[in-house]
């Protein structure tokens, strides 16, 4: 949003970026601006503020003395907040406090650069982005500051946090300060990032001279809650008025009814219902669900709808035919066999040195041993697979990075790089207490579909690199706990859209038409993403569209199912 424009009644902003004029304070973080309430001497001037937000922004209202005024002066336009906020006693933090595990991870200053992989983060966690450059003018806003938590190993941010200086931005008598939008990534291995960064914010404005540093979090937030409080943050009656808006809608509507779908379901039924488009859910387990338009009605089971064919789906459903059919259409494919007897294991480890060996029907990484050398291990992976499935294949391993590439009609969607779970060491805990910790923070952060199994694989897994489960891996170190890199097996995904070799796009685009499915998911294995050499492995017809931030795949799939309702042929009420 224009500084300008968020000004238009009270001036032009000062060079330090926040809208104040007389005693009335706006600061604007990227993603809204935050009003505070003690600076304006009238309410229906703090009520008018609000209502002039901007589309796709949140704002907010702090330190609200009379939140009942406001709320009367627009009941059908505001809301309070149902948060609740928390104080830290700066003055009585320890000059020594340092971010926990500080040694996995960094914490610094944003600068530009960083605001792809923050806006990731942030849409990954349904939160608004900041605007395109909002970094990059933080020199002209020194009572707002911007903090990364970046990876000691390979450089990655894993997570962000932001503060305002009230004294800087108010001249504050309290000397206070607040953080706002803490955000961290799913999918990062390093535990204790979010405390890192909240510990890191408080030095920084103990640092100021800052008296407090204030936050709100959610009133049904409980793990965070506790977090808080352990932390040293105690609650305060400190009151938030927000405008109504469909990125605040959740907590204005009232509960909602539980349906209990899962993630990959959830995203979609979402998108329908902000459209209009009505959703009658059939079971809810299964991801099952219809939407009606106009008397158009489509069933799905989560990206799986009508409009794949039940041919098409048997072309994915069995890997081997996959194979045939794409190897046909001259597509690069590894070598594949069937798997009758331990002699044909012998056979094709002897020939190929390393194998993969997984059923020819199957989903989510099940039954799927991958990297197979020896021939102990590859007849007891046969041994095991053969007891669940009829039909057993074996496959050249390839190596190389776990691409996905979703394709959706005749666009590609999402190309996400999935990488197998891995764990930090800490000198302290054992593997198995590692794995049960990451496995924990990945369901958390994926509505429970992704867990990392401690079973005969992961065993073997670790085995493989001299480890066993009880064995305390030493602080730093990295370790891989699986070889497959499925989601539901632990595994995290990492956008790649934007740098996908054009060969990479051509042969996805090239096996939709040779299945001839209207929306499907190829795993591709690719010495590097920006490069053309790959194998194709599988395909999936049912490919989860979650977890691909910040690719909007859900949207995609609404527009292929109903393009009536795409953004750009839905006409404003201002066009006529």
């Amino acid at each position: 949003m224009d500084n300008a424009l968020s000004l238009k009644h009270w001036g032009a902003p000062p060079k330090n970026g926040i809208g104040t004029v007389g005693k009335c304070v706006a600061v604007h973080c990227g993603w809204g601006r935050v009003l505070f309430g003690q600076t304006f001497d009238k309410s229906e001037l703090l009520a008018h503020r609000l209502m002039e937000e901007e589309t796709g922004e949140r704002d907010l209202a702090i330190y609200v003395r009379d939140p009942h005024v406001i709320l009367s002066m627009a009941p059908q336009t505001l809301f309070m907040d149902p948060s609740h906020s928390f104080r830290l006693n700066l003055r009585e933090l320890p000059a020594t406090a340092q971010p926990a595990d500080s040694n996995m991870f960094t914490v610094r200053p944003a600068v530009a650069e960083d605001e792809g992989a923050i806006n990731r983060i942030y849409t990954s966690r349904g939160m608004v982005s900041l605007k395109p450059g909002y970094l990059a003018e933080l020199d002209n806003r020194q009572c707002v500051t911007v903090l990364v938590a970046q990876s000691a190993r390979d450089d990655e941010i894993l997570g962000v946090v932001m503060g305002i200086d009230h004294a800087v931005a108010f001249d504050d008598p309290e000397d206070g300060s607040s953080l706002w939008a803490l955000a961290v990534d799913g999918q990062a291995a390093v535990p204790a990032v979010g405390i890192g960064l909240v510990t890191a914010l408080a030095a920084h404005f103990r640092a100021a001279g800052r008296a407090f540093m204030d936050l709100s979090v959610l009133h049904d937030n409980a793990e965070a809650i506790k977090l808080y409080e352990k932390t040293g943050f105690e609650r305060v009656p400190v009151y938030t008025v927000k405008k109504k808006n469909p990125i605040n809608e959740s907590l204005f509507i009232g509960p909602q009814r539980v349906e209990n779908l899962n993630i990959y379901a959830k995203i979609i039924v979402d998108e329908a219902r902000r459209r209009g488009i009505h959703v009658d859910i059939e079971d809810a387990a299964a991801g099952l669900f219809s939407l009606t338009l106009g008397g158009r009605s489509i069933a799905c089971r989560e990206s799986l709808s009508e409009l794949t064919s039940a041919v098409a789906m048997s072309r994915c459903d069995d890997k081997a035919l996959t194979h045939r059919l794409l190897a046909k259409a001259n597509l690069k494919m590894p070598a594949q066999v069937t798997l009758r007897s331990r002699d044909d294991v012998r056979a094709f480890l002897a020939r190929y040195d390393r194998i993969v060996i997984k059923p020819a029907r199957g989903e989510q990484g099940q039954g799927v041993y991958v990297d197979l050398c020896s021939e102990d291990d590859a007849i007891a992976a046969f041994d095991e697979v053969r007891d669940l499935a009829d039909h057993v294949i074996g496959e050249e391993f390839v190596n190389g990075r776990d691409l996905r590439i979703i394709v959706i009609g005749d666009e590609v969607a999402a190309a996400a790089v999935r990488r197998p779970p891995r764990i930090t060491g800490d000198g302290l805990h054992s593997i198995q207490e590692l794995i049960q910790r990451l496995s924990r923070r990945r369901a958390a952060a994926t509505g429970g579909e992704s867990r990392i199994p401690i079973d005969d694989e992961t065993r073997r897994c670790l085995q493989a690199q001299g480890y066993g489960m009880n064995s305390v891996l030493a602080d730093g170190v990295v370790l891989e706990v699986r070889k497959t890199a499925n989601l539901h097996c632990g595994g995290t995904i990492h956008d790649v859209t934007d740098d996908l070799h054009p060969v990479l796009r051509d042969a996805a685009l090239a096996a939709r038409q040779a299945l001839g499915i209207p929306v499907v998911g190829f795993d591709f294995m690719v010495p590097r993403v920006d490069g053309p050499d790959y194998r194709i492995i599988e395909a999936n017809e049912r490919p989860g569209l979650a977890n691909h931030e910040p690719q909007p795949t859900a949207q995609k799939f609404v527009d292929f199912l109903f393009p009536e309702t795409r953004k750009e042929l839905v006409k404003s009420p201002a066009s006529g």
